[in-house]
């Protein structure tokens, strides 16, 4: 097995939003954990360490995703079934995310 930094759902493409984007590369169900986006660790200045699924997310005020804390990681889930070629978003906040 070799490593993926992306989930096979989805891949960087140029997006409308902002710069590029994650894009699902086929159906994805609601609900569906795409995997974790940041993990705590206090050796790093700010205190999270991004992984790529995390680098490339883009804002929406109508998200398709949400970031879920389980344990040290924060973690990529679906809210809503999304197509082949759509853009995943989430909405970027200052408050905590659901624990």
């Amino acid at each position: 097995m070799s490593y993926r930094p992306l989930p096979t759902e989805v891949t960087i493409k140029t997006s409308d939003i902002e710069g590029v984007g994650l894009f699902s590369t086929c159906a994805i169900k609601d609900g569906t954990n795409l995997g974790m986006t940041h993990y705590k660790a206090q050796e790093v200045p700010d205190g999270l360490v991004r992984t790529p699924l995390g680098g490339f997310i883009n804002h929406s005020e109508e998200p398709n995703c949400e970031l879920i804390g389980i344990g040290k990681g924060k973690y990529l889930i679906v809210n809503k079934d999304i197509m082949p070629e759509e853009e995943l978003t989430i909405t970027y906040t200052l408050y905590k995310v659901k624990v």
